[in-house]
């Protein structure tokens, strides 16, 4: 089968960052579903995997953790797909990636595909779409609020720092149609400012500018919640003067280092959000990914979520891939970079 691999580290415009290759097709646990690819999206994961971990010695490493497809075949003990379904997911770090044309994936950490969706636009959606709705409801413990009921609540907010990136969009998105926060984004520039804008969010502060004075140009002194979506090590300070007593701080990038003991004098919580720990620690609670994919698949068919697709990149391929990967180091991407068909 067709794939693109790497089998050094090395820098993206380097002509074999990223190589065209054939390998054997794979073969399905019991628990595994094989899919046949059709769609890929590109995350920050792959280029530091690339730029990070060498493949052991002559092997390819295959990179690419969001997918939709079709289930080709499934393991014996599968329960709860059957081949022909339309599914899409994210599957484990520790397992080799989607950029291939068969791919197999425990059950556990798949969806099923939005119906009101090509390939396409919803390979753009699990990896960001687990990892905002795990920060938010579980690392955060937010309340799921109908909109309706939003005004009864105590007031709350969320400031969300790098919400025009790929989890920031769904981010946004999740906080202002499920919870009764007031929304507010950072982006710097103005067609990042206008997309988490078109989100949904209630206000969009410049995050290259002082927060703080950000903030109180919006009559804002403080926040209840931040999800801290890069940069952190950058904003650490910034967003503990911005924090409300006993708010909460959540993060999912890799600062060097954070001095906890800065969250002391105001009793702020600090949570990290990593989507694959399930995966990766075979936790009791696997199927929660699962779930939690149908759900945000239903919500995109009623409406009330919309894919966040900024770039399509056409073929998957090396080369495309490349430009994928070069797109995200430059820190200039907004939304979800996809790729479509072998």
């Amino acid at each position: 089968m067709k794939a693109i691999a790497y089998y050094q580290s090395l820098p993206i415009d380097h002509a074999e960052a990223l190589l065209d290759i054939e390998l054997a097709e794979p073969t399905p646990g019991p628990h595994d579903l094989l899919v046949e690819v059709h769609a890929i999206s590109v995350n920050p994961v792959d280029t530091k995997i690339r730029r990070n971990v060498a493949p052991a010695g002559g092997e390819a490493k295959v990179l690419g953790w969001d997918v939709a497809g079709v289930v080709k075949a499934v393991g014996d003990e599968v329960r709860q797909f059957r081949p022909g379904d339309r599914v899409f997911y994210a599957g484990a770090l520790d397992r080799p990636g989607a950029n291939s044309q068969l791919h197999v994936v425990d059950e556990r950490l798949v969806g099923r595909m939005p119906g009101s969706l090509d390939f396409a636009r919803a390979a753009a959606l699990p990896l960001t779409a687990i990892t905002a709705w795990e920060l938010l409801f579980e690392r955060l413990q937010v309340n799921e609020t109908n909109r309706r009921d939003a005004q009864s609540d105590s007031p709350q907010s969320l400031l969300i720092v790098g919400a025009a990136g790929g989890v920031g969009s769904i981010l946004v998105q999740l906080a202002r149609q499920l919870t009764g926060l007031t929304v507010i984004g950072t982006a710097s520039r103005a067609e990042t400012r206008d997309w988490v804008r078109e989100l949904g969010a209630h206000h969009v502060i410049d995050h290259s500018q002082p927060l703080a004075d950000e903030l109180k140009r919006l009559g804002i002194d403080q926040v209840t919640h931040v999800a801290s979506l890069t940069h952190t090590d950058q904003h650490y300070d910034q967003l503990i003067e911005v924090l409300a007593p006993q708010g909460k701080l959540a993060l999912i990038d890799d600062p060097a280092q954070l001095d906890v003991v800065k969250l002391k004098r105001k009793s702020l919580s600090l949570h990290w959000e990593f989507m694959y720990t399930r995966s990766l620690y075979q936790t009791a609670d696997m199927n929660e990914q699962h779930r939690l994919l149908n759900r945000v698949s239903q919500l995109i068919d009623d409406g009330v979520l919309k894919t966040t697709v900024a770039e399509h990149f056409g073929t998957i391929n090396a080369s495309n891939l490349r430009r994928a990967h070069a797109l995200l180091e430059s820190g200039k991407s907004r939304g979800k970079i996809v790729l479509e068909g072998f």
